[in-house]
């Protein structure tokens, strides 16, 4: 199971441009490694990761194989109101993952 950080300015004002910063922990095997046996660890890495800030999607990615382990990404939103921040993520598995944050707006 992956488990996500998720980290932006704690005093947040209505119209405020905030960095968002991410954090996905996930292996992102790339299918060309060997486990200390020899055998080929098959391909797992994550394919959509979507994030959405109230009912808006406010940024969506498809990392490929060329992504580090432990994927991180910034993006930037403006900040209207409060709202249910919402990370949603598949890998190649099928595995599916969910962080869930208020995003405070004062």
């Amino acid at each position: 199971m992956s488990i996500a950080r998720v980290q932006w300015p704690e005093k947040i004002t209505t119209g405020d441009v905030v960095k968002v910063r991410m954090l996905i922990q996930h292996p992102m095997d790339t299918g060309y490694l060997q486990d200390f046996t020899g055998k080929v660890v098959p391909r797992n890495v994550i394919r959509l990761v979507t994030c959405t800030l109230g009912d808006k999607e406010v940024f969506r990615i498809e990392p490929s194989s060329g992504i580090s382990a432990n994927p991180f990404f910034e993006f930037y939103v403006r900040a209207t109101a409060t709202a249910e921040f919402k990370i949603v993520w598949t890998d190649d598995k099928g595995a599916k993952g969910q962080h869930l944050q208020i995003f405070k707006v004062s």
